[in-house]
């Protein structure tokens, strides 16, 4: 009896101690995605820093106005629709989710949130798991923000990103991060070069279609330079991004696991570099110049290639990925140039273009060999089929009702006077 006592006591202590041990892992998973989740937040920093500073002085206030109602709008439709949408709990994969999960939004129940050890394999949170992922969602609004600065109407932007961040985006995340059709064929989108930044990027394109170009952006035949506010400005945001990439590709492992997360950061940080010097070095060949535009948007251009594979391809070829996708953000900036589609800060070529590139290249640098090119080439054409239609009619209907160009003396004077009554930069003199 004596001994069957001990061993019983043993026994309790044992559960006891795994109990704590798994409880201090949950706390601490939890803990670096909040911190991951602070660092994508600051992310909108970043991209406010870059559009105000590739544009127009006189449309700073209007560029500022739009990156802060960004997050708020899009945070706030993807507590309302979004979340539900993204994760709708599919009974077998599929494309469509809704009757197997029955329509429920996050804070009807809020007692009933599961913030113990058996959400998510320990990883995090309920709250934690929305709130990363809301970030992520607003993420790709601001992405078309920046392609149609400086001549479109602030309303017609606004309704917009309602749209696509509740419905498009969090419909076509469901398809691989929710458990759907494209998860079942074996695609594979780490962190969301295709899912986040192409999504954005094909919602960029469809804009830039129809908004048109600014007025005297081509002239003769010709490529005007419309010179940015301030370069300081682009510049800090470009580093406020790269900082924020930590959180977006570190948390996207979805624990602390130390392994991983330091892997993926590595990778990560490398293709940035790599991406930097490769549009440092094709900038030069084509514009004959040292364009440090070209070398922002070249980091910006790694960091979305690498963003798809970053826990399974190699640091090697991390910086082949990287490198590649800094070119390509060059050739394809001169690209929609030659096609008159009018990109204030190039988002189409940094988050389009090199989405859909570092997406395909997966499929030849991962190191699981279940990953392959063609079914990452399918998982792209349909994104990329369903993302653009679906952008490119939202804006059609807003063309052809509440209008989504502002007017020509709007334009030309600048949206700060005529929309908001302040200007982004006012030098004051002592009379």
């Amino acid at each position: 009896m004596y001994f069957a006592t001990l061993l019983a006591q043993d026994a309790a202590a044992t559960m006891d101690l795994s109990a704590q041990i798994s409880q201090n892992l949950m706390t601490t998973n939890n803990v670096w995605m909040m911190l991951s989740t602070a660092l994508v937040f600051i992310m909108h920093l970043g991209f406010a820093g870059v559009e105000a500073g590739f544009g127009q002085a006189k449309n700073t206030v209007n560029i500022l106005f739009k990156n802060t109602i960004t997050p708020i709008l899009g945070i706030l439709s993807y507590a309302f629709v979004g979340f539900y949408l993204m994760y709708p709990g599919f009974e077998t994969p599929g494309w469509f989710g809704f009757d197997a999960a029955g329509w429920s939004m996050f804070w009807f129940s809020p007692g009933d949130a599961d913030v113990s050890t058996g959400y998510a394999d320990g990883g995090y949170t309920y709250w934690t798991d929305f709130l990363f992922q809301a970030m992520f969602a607003a993420t790709a609004a601001t992405i078309v923000s920046g392609a149609i600065a400086e001549r479109v109407k602030l309303w017609a932007y606004l309704v917009f990103t309602l749209i696509y961040v509740g419905i498009v985006y969090p419909l076509i995340g469901s398809w691989k991060w929710g458990g759907g059709a494209l998860d079942a064929m074996g695609f594979y989108d780490f962190a969301g070069s295709t899912l986040v930044h192409s999504v954005g990027g094909w919602g960029a394109l469809a804009g830039v279609i129809l908004v048109g170009p600014r007025i005297g952006k081509y002239v003769n035949g010709k490529t005007v330079d419309k010179p940015g506010s301030s370069v300081p400005l682009a510049v800090i945001g470009v580093f406020l991004l790269w900082l924020g990439w930590f959180g977006f590709n570190g948390g996207s492992v979805l624990s602390a696991d130390p392994a991983l997360v330091s892997f993926v950061l590595v990778t990560t940080s490398l293709a940035a570099c790599a991406g930097g010097l490769g549009g440092f070095l094709a900038g030069n060949l084509v514009f004959k110049r040292l364009d440090l535009g070209m070398v922002l948007n070249g980091i910006l251009a790694g960091l979305v290639g690498i963003t798809a594979g970053a826990d399974v391809i190699n640091p090697l070829a991390a910086v082949f990925v990287g490198f590649v996708a800094g070119i390509l953000v060059v050739y394809s900036a001169v690209l929609l140039d030659k096609l008159h589609l009018d990109d204030v800060v190039g988002a189409v070529s940094v988050h389009l273009t090199c989405g859909v590139w570092g997406t395909l290249a997966v499929g030849i640098f991962s190191t699981n060999p279940d990953h392959t090119f063609f079914t990452q080439l399918i998982g792209v054409a349909i994104c990329g089929a369903v993302a653009f239609s679906a952008a490119f009619i939202i804006f059609l209907v807003l063309k052809k009702t509440i209008g989504i160009r502002v007017s020509e003396e709007h334009e030309r004077n600048g949206l700060d006077s005529h929309e908001h009554g302040i200007r982004g930069y006012t030098i004051v003199y002592d009379e």
